[in-house]
C-alpha cells in the first residue's frame, strides 16, 4: 500500500494521528497515488477528526487595500504592479463592525481582517486602530483572524492580547520556487513571523497558492514545509491562483483542477487535525470540482462576494451547493472566555433563514 511509504507512519496517518517527520519523497508518493485511492484515504482520515457534513464559513474583509511595498507576483495590491485596484486607507471602526455583524448574521464563525502592509506600522495610530477593531469584533463572539504582513514579537503579543485567535501568514509555495514569486522578502522572513505568532499564543493560519507556474515538486515542497511545523497550522488555506490583469502572473496557463484536489487531499492526510480551507479561486470552479475538494478533506470556505480584492461566490450560491451535497455550516466553537459564541439554536436559526432565501430562488432539484 504505497510501496516505499513506511508502514508504521502510514498506519498512524490513516488513523488520524499527528506526525511531523515525513520526508518529501513520501509526500511525493502520496501525490502520485491513483486519485480514487487518494480521495478514499483522505476522506477516511478526515472523519477521524472532523464531522464530514460540516464546513466552517469564514469572512475576509480588506481593511486597508493597495499600495503594498511587497512585489508578490500574484497580488494586485502590490505597488510594483499595474493592476487596477480600488485602494483605500484603513477603514473606520464602524464600517469594520458593520461587516463583522453582517458576517455573523450570515453564519460565519471566523472574521478575518487583512491589510496590505509589508509589516504593520509601528509609528502613528494605525496599529492601535487595528487593535481596537480586533477587540470590538472579538466581543461579537467571532473567531478573529488577521493578516497584516510580517510581525515582530511585540506586535504579535499585542494582537494576541487584543483578542486575535488566528494569524494568517502563508508560505505561498516551496522554498525553491519562492524566488520566482517574491523577491522583497525571504522564506525565512515568513517563518520568523510564524514563530512570533506561535510564541505569542495565537493559532496559525498558513497555506499557499497553487497554479503559479510551479511544478508538482513545488506543491510537495510547500506541503512538506507545513507538515514539519510543530504543531501543524490549525488552519491550512489552499488557494487556486486568481489571475489578475496587470500582475506578472496574468497570463499563466490554468492549473489542472485535479492537481488542486490532490493538494487538498494530501494536506488532509499529512495534517489530519488541521482545518483545510478551500480559499481563493472558487469563483472559477465548477460545483463538481468544489464537491471533490470537500470529499478530499476541505472543511472550510470563505463566504461573501469578495476575497480581499478578487471575486468569490455569493452566500446563496454556497448554501445551494451545500444543500445539494448534504453539508451544513458549522456553529461556533470558540474557546475564548471573553467572547460570547453564538449558540447552536441561534446559529441554526440564522442558517435556516439563509437557506429559505436560497431555496426561494433557483433552487436546483436534489
Amino acid at each position: 500500500m504505497g510501496g516505499t511509504l513506511e508502514q508504521d507512519k502510514l498506519a498512524s496517518l490513516l488513523e488520524g494521528e499527528v506526525v511531523h517527520d515525513l520526508d518529501r519523497a513520501l509526500i511525493d508518493e502520496l501525490f502520485a497515488w491513483p486519485l480514487s485511492r487518494l480521495l478514499r484515504t483522505a476522506a477516511g482520515v478526515h472523519v477521524k477528526s472532523f464531522a464530514d457534513d460540516e464546513v466552517q464559513l469564514c469572512t475576509l474583509l480588506s481593511i486597508k487595500t493597495g499600495g503594498c511595498k511587497e512585489d508578490c507576483s500574484y497580488c494586485p495590491q502590490s505597488a510594483h504592479h499595474k493592476a487596477e485596484v480600488e485602494s483605500h486607507q484603513l477603514l473606520d471602526l464602524d464600517v469594520i463592525l458593520e461587516n463583522a455583524k453582517k458576517a455573523k448574521a450570515e453564519g460565519a464563525t471566523r472574521f478575518c481582517m487583512g491589510a496590505a502592509w509589508r509589516t504593520p506600522p509601528k509609528k502613528g495610530k494605525q496599529f492601535d486602530e487595528v487593535l481596537d477593531a480586533v477587540r470590538s469584533v472579538s466581543s461579537l463572539g467571532l473567531e478573529v483572524c488577521t493578516t497584516l504582513g510580517m510581525l515582530d514579537a511585540e506586535q504579535a503579543i499585542q494582537l494576541k492580547e487584543a483578542g486575535v485567535y488566528a494569524y494568517n501568514h502563508n508560505l505561498d509555495t516551496s522554498p525553491e520556487y519562492y524566488p520566482e514569486v517574491i523577491t522583497t522578502r525571504t522564506y525565512e522572513d515568513r517563518l520568523e513571523t510564524l514563530r512570533n505568532v506561535r510564541a505569542a499564543g495565537m493559532t496559525v493560519c498558513c497555506g499557499g497558492i497553487v497554479g503559479m507556474g510551479e511544478s508538482r515538486k513545488d506543491r510537495v515542497g510547500l506541503l512538506h514545509q507545513l507538515h514539519v511545523l510543530e504543531p501543524h497550522p490549525e488552519s491550512v488555506p489552499i488557494n487556486l491562483l486568481v489571475k489578475v490583469d496587470g500582475t506578472p502572473f496574468e497570463s499563466l496557463e490554468d492549473l489542472d483542477i485535479f492537481e488542486l484536489i490532490r493538494t487538498i487531499a494530501v494536506a488532509r492526510i499529512i495534517m489530519p487535525k488541521s482545518r483545510v480551507r478551500l480559499s481563493a479561486g472558487r469563483e472559477h470552479m465548477s460545483d463538481e470540482a468544489q464537491a471533490l475538494c470537500f470529499l478530499a478533506g476541505a472543511n472550510s470556505v470563505f463566504s461573501g462576494e469578495k476575497l480581499l480584492t478578487t471575486a468569490n461566490p455569493e452566500l446563496n450560491e454556497d448554501l445551494r451547493l451545500f444543500a445539494r451535497l448534504g453539508i451544513k455550516p458549522m456553529a461556533s466553537d470558540l474557546p475564548f472566555e471573553h467572547t460570547s459564541p453564538i449558540s447552536e439554536v441561534e446559529s441554526s436559526s440564522m442558517i435556516a433563514a439563509q437557506l429559505r432565501n436560497a431555496n426561494a430562488t433557483d433552487q436546483p432539484s436534489l
